[in-house]
């Protein structure tokens, strides 16, 4: 491998220049996705495919110098993931009434480069010498070895996103109107409450498609518990508010109360995971300390397996924790609850850096535990600072957010960081260069997220905030973390919900060790339930269609396919990179004209049934390709 890429340029003026641009245009999307679905999806597929159709046009291009840009690329994917499930929670708790650019900013870009640099040490024992699968890490690689030769990924790529696009376009409350982008329907049953309700979004069937048929179901589960036997047996014990609709009743009672069992499923899911993974993660520190000490003893390393020098490491985590706590006591306006503070940022940002690198390993970057994590981060942070500070600290639950932000930016990162050493393992690249550009990416992606957040901000609003309406966006996580922070403080956490949580979700982790030990192909990962259990059921229907179509493809290519094809990859890629870029260039109209309705024409007269008929043709479309050789 190094003889054989030894010459090829990987960091040079146009891979850099794609690289920025294109992790600028990943994060945009991935932000209004994250706020809308409360889900991200990996970019670097299709930053690898979209790479070397542009390289390829512009002059004669190599297999590192496209391995390049999607390292940079999918790092504003990542970056955007951190920022959306924490900082609008400031917003939500009222203590933001704007997206301050410098404080986004430095905690998104500073959080960021931690992940990279937490990450670093542990590339050898995680990518070189572990088992683990780093599955998107690998289909990467895999479409990079085969890009030279196949031509029609960008095509299929760029299809696609005009179909979400106009799909967006036609559908939403922002846009033409011509169906409603949300079916639902509830009603009152013996004083109790039945509810069923689907989101038409082709960005979800293929972010069902993307996660596969084991996660998607395990969503769809958690929604059935929470909408169908929660939230009914809970409303039968209620007084039904008179000025409610049956359909708002059950939102009323999954915001306030029942979704906080996916908050406990998350605790114990996040906590688990530490405790799992204690062990490969101290070996993997071993290891990487190991091959730097081999280095200064002046033994020379294969360009392969050169990581950026540890003093270096040590330096630029020095220098960004620094400013970090600048921020903290900037918020807090106390230094001896900063710097505690500061060091359980540091401590929680590396242990869930690396849990984060490692679960990246297994189940890959689309599935990694982030939001768990977050979660429980900003509990014992709030729990934490409650006793630094007392419960009435007006201060206490943004404190606790920015711990969670910073915690989260930098697991979001690392996940990712490592799926992209895995596919410069696979193709020869040179590790330290991945990560210069991992960080340059991270920088870019962290310059454009306070101003793409102000306009969606400004364009939709978010739910349970002053700005939402129709059509506001969930910000599900964010959302979530507001009520943990401020319950903790205010002492009215719906802890009983919180315990049932707790208790469902050590009920998920011993089903799935039981299926692990009798080698089923069929887990029950607990923080997949648990993310069911705290999104809107509406979002969870096209996410299991996508999931069972993705299925059916599978046994239709007799299982062989990696990632369930890769044509159907691209299509799903496609499809939701052009309904989320829709989904902000619509924004625009909105903040120019002070209004949601400028482009309506039809004011959903038709009823849902063209949408419901045009999104089934589109995932006719992804099975009929997916299945394609």
């Amino acid at each position: 491998m190094e003889d054989k890429h030894i010459s090829l340029a990987e960091i040079t003026i146009k891979s850099v220049i794609l690289g920025v641009i294109l992790s600028i245009i990943l994060a945009a999307a991935n932000t209004y996705l994250g706020l809308f679905a409360g889900m991200t999806v990996s970019a670097s597929i299709p930053a690898a495919v979209v790479s070397m159709g542009i390289l390829r046009m512009l002059r004669k291009s190599n297999i590192l110098e496209n391995n390049i840009v999607q390292t940079a690329a999918s790092a504003g994917e990542s970056l955007a993931a951190g920022v959306i499930f924490t900082m609008p929670a400031l917003l939500l708790l009222n203590y933001w009434d704007s997206f301050n650019y410098l404080w986004v900013t430095l905690i998104a870009g500073f959080g960021g480069l931690l992940g990279v640099l937490f990450t670093i040490p542990l590339r050898r024992a995680l990518i070189v010498e572990a088992k683990l699968k780093f599955p998107e890490g690998i289909a990467t690689a895999e479409v990079l070895k085969s890009g030279h030769s196949e031509k029609g990924g960008l095509w299929q790529i760029g299809k696609a996103a005009v179909a979400g696009g106009l799909f967006k376009l036609s559908s939403a409350t922002s846009g033409l109107r011509l169906w409603p982008e949300i079916v639902e329907y509830a009603g009152k049953i013996k004083g109790s409450i039945a509810y069923f309700g689907s989101n038409l979004s082709p960005a979800l069937l293929a972010v069902g498609y993307i996660v596969g048929l084991n996660i998607a179901v395990l969503i769809f589960l958690g929604g059935l518990v929470n909408w169908l036997i929660a939230i009914p047996i809970y409303a039968a014990f209620q007084d039904w508010p008179g000025e409610m609709s049956a359909v708002q009743f059950a939102h009323e009672l999954w915001a306030t109360k029942t979704r906080y069992i996916g908050v406990g499923g998350m605790l114990v899911g996040g906590l688990w995971t530490v405790i799992k993974l204690r062990g490969p993660v101290v070996n993997g520190i071993k290891s990487g300390l190991k091959a730097y000490q081999k280095s200064n003893e002046g033994q020379k390393l294969d360009r392969t397996q050169r990581d950026m020098p540890f003093k270096w490491i040590l330096v630029l985590i020095a220098a960004s924790v620094v400013p970090l706590f600048l921020v903290y006591q900037i918020f807090i306006k106390d230094v001896t609850v900063a710097l505690p503070m500061a060091v359980v940022m540091l401590t929680a940002g590396f242990i869930f850096s690396a849990v984060a690198g490692y679960m990246a390993g297994l189940v890959g970057s689309s599935n990694n535990p982030v939001s768990g994590i977050t979660i429980a981060t900003v509990l014992v942070s709030a729990l934490l600072l409650v006793c630094l500070m007392g419960s009435d600290d007006a201060n206490g639950p943004a404190a606790a957010i920015i711990v969670g932000a910073v915690v989260c930016c930098a697991a979001a990162i690392a996940g990712d960081n490592m799926q992209d050493l895995k596919a410069g393992y696979i193709v020869g690249a040179t590790p330290w260069k991945q990560q210069v550009m991992q960080m340059v990416g991270t920088v870019s992606a962290a310059l454009i997220m306070a101003p793409v957040l102000t306009l969606l901000l400004k364009a939709y609003g978010f739910a349970g905030h002053s700005s939402g309406g129709d059509g506001a966006l969930a910000a599900p996580q964010a959302s979530l973390m507001a009520s943990v922070a401020r319950g903790v403080f205010n002492r009215d956490l719906p802890w009983i919900f919180v315990i049932i949580g707790m208790g469902l979700g050590v009920g998920v982790i011993i089903l799935d060790e039981v299926l692990k030990n009798r080698g089923s192909n069929f887990r029950t990962p607990v923080l997949a339930v648990a993310i069911g259990i705290y999104l809107p059921f509406e979002l969870e229907v096209p996410i299991f269609l996508g999931g069972v179509i993705a299925w059916l493809v599978s046994r239709r290519n007799n299982n062989k396919a990696e990632i369930n094809n890769q044509k159907g990859l691209l299509v799903a890629s496609g499809l939701i990179t052009g309904e989320a870029l829709a989904g902000i260039a619509l924004a625009v109209p909105v903040v120019i004209f002070k209004k949601d309705d400028v482009l309506a024409i039809a004011n959903n007269q038709w009823g849902a049934w063209p949408g419901i008929v045009l999104l089934g043709m589109i995932a006719w479309w992804l099975y009929r390709t997916a299945k394609s050789r």
